[in-house]
């Protein structure tokens, strides 16, 4: 079982080096950076030339106890757009952090596009 789950953590660790490698956000353009755990999903837009994070945004932010489903993830992808749109930022790189661009991913980036933002 302890195994499975370093050969597990080793895997996510290389293919987020392998991402971060090629992506990476300016001022003009910050990267939206997602975490996803069994729990809930994280966003954050981060300047990576002032390493300042600009905006965040996550499944606890929705209020009530919501579980990690395609709903709850689209509604953070909206939340996350308008306080992007409210900072001034329209344009963003997506930095899925090596997670499958299916599901729940899906779902933050199709509600990130609908509130506004654009990559």
């Amino acid at each position: 079982m302890y195994a499975m789950a370093g050969k597990n953590r080793e895997r996510r660790a290389r293919i987020k080096a392998g991402v971060r490698k090629k992506l990476s956000g300016t001022t003009e353009r910050p990267r939206l950076s997602v975490f996803r755990s069994n729990r809930g999903l994280y966003v954050q837009i981060i300047d990576d030339l002032k390493g300042v994070t600009v905006v965040a945004a996550s499944t606890s932010e929705l209020g009530e106890k919501t579980s990690l489903n395609i709903e709850s993830s689209k509604s953070v992808g909206k939340k996350i757009a308008e306080k992007a749109l409210s900072n001034g930022i329209e344009t963003i790189v997506f930095d899925r952090n090596g997670y499958l661009y299916h599901g729940n991913i899906k779902a933050l980036a199709e509600g990130a596009r609908e509130g506004g933002l654009k990559f």
